[in-house]
């Protein structure tokens, strides 16, 4: 007991903004973790998702009595009768996205025309507040995308693909905040089990009025799902077969309300499956615009590797054609060479045996340069 003492002393107090089911109230509250467990019969994993200095993806958990939300700026514990969100800052009075997502929840919470329990509420308006914030920063990125990207298709310059660089960097790492919630929203509607799960209105009223109108007629040391007698010792006694009967009888009406549950279950789980079906319509749409953009870097990055390449082969080209001049030159020049020898030859007394030298040998390099051109257009190695 002491070393618990101790620990509770040790523990941070957190500050939280609590909503009251009934009358709708806020206020903010310091508590700390092992109270917060214990309160709610939480473990301190699911703790650890809602810490802000801890960067956990969107997550959505559902318990015996609350439901823990980690969705991107919202962060809290949502139970039948109360709303604990979680706040960054040192102080909950600060204004924040915490007290926007509270004035929602309120708002919903005093001009609502259905019959959604409480938990119902306060999802809903996380996941719509998540989904708003998601698309909003879809939205500003094609804005600031689209436009980038037909600018660095028309100039191809360092500063435009810097840009383009850090918009795939925020791109790659938005979609895969929306594609994390998407799948969350997504595995609690592919199972009816963990839809069942969220109903805590009406499991808190199926336990209390388990406990109210059954008590454990058996006694401690009895069965209440298979009441048998002991194997070996009959019944003898009219009480002890009055009881046995009384305990048939519990059971069969045990068995009755718990198939009456599952039953009644089942039909209104379709109330959460159209709730979150909506919220995912959305997410999935936010995502395909990411995907959209995406697909269109991908599309201009193509366009600039192909361009890129052309200019290549157009410089492949242009090296080629000076490759073989420099060739026609160099055969010029071992001509030049020859005849720039010092030895007597009989050519050199002849006075138009130069313009005749020359002529032949530019002649010569023409004939060649065109041979070379012939070849190179026969192979299709420049566009002539």
């Amino acid at each position: 007991m002491m070393h618990i003492a101790n620990l509770e002393k040790k523990t941070p107090l957190h500050s939280w903004i609590r909503v009251e089911a009934s009358t709708g109230a806020s206020s903010c509250v310091s508590l700390d973790k092992v109270t917060i467990m214990r309160q709610y019969n939480l473990p301190s994993r699911d703790l650890r998702l809602l810490d802000p200095l801890l960067a956990y993806p969107s997550t959505i958990v559902s318990r015996e009595k609350a439901i823990v939300l980690n969705l991107e700026n919202i962060r809290c514990i949502i139970t039948a009768d109360e709303l604990l969100v979680s706040v960054e800052g040192l102080s909950c009075n600060a204004p924040g996205l915490e007290w926007q997502y509270v004035e929602l929840v309120k708002r919903r919470l005093a001009s609502r025309s259905d019959n959604l329990p409480f938990e119902f509420i306060a999802l809903d308006v996380a996941l719509e507040e998540t989904c708003d914030y998601l698309n909003a920063l879809t939205a500003e990125l094609e804005i600031e995308g689209y436009p980038l990207l037909d600018e660095l298709i028309s100039r191809i310059s360092t500063l435009n693909l810097e840009r383009v660089r850090r918009l795939k960097n925020r791109l790659v790492a938005l979609t895969r905040k929306v594609q994390k919630v998407r799948d969350e929203i997504e595995n609690l509607v592919d199972d009816d089990d963990d839809m069942a799960e969220l109903y805590l209105t009406r499991k808190k009223h199926s336990i209390e009025s388990s406990h109210s109108e059954h008590g454990n007629p058996g006694g401690p040391g009895l069965s209440v799902s298979a009441p048998t007698s002991p194997v070996g010792s009959p019944i003898r006694t009219s009480a002890g077969q009055k009881k046995l009967e009384r305990n048939f009888s519990f059971a069969r009406s045990s068995r009755h309300e718990i198939s009456r549950i599952v039953e009644t279950r089942k039909l209104n789980i379709e109330e959460v499956g159209l709730l979150l079906e909506a919220h995912f319509v959305v997410v999935d749409n936010t995502l395909n615009k990411l995907i959209s953009l995406k697909g269109y870097i991908d599309d201009t990055e193509d366009f600039i590797n192909i361009q890129l390449d052309n200019v290549r082969n157009q410089l492949i080209q242009v090296d080629l054609l000076l490759s073989t001049a420099s060739f026609i030159v160099a055969i010029l020049g071992v001509v030049v060479g020859i005849f720039g020898m010092n030895f007597p030859l009989p050519l050199f007394d002849k006075l138009k045996a130069f313009y005749w030298v020359l002529g032949i040998s530019g002649l010569t390099g023409i004939v060649i340069f065109c041979v070379f051109l012939w070849y190179f257009k026969r192979r299709r190695l420049i566009p002539l």
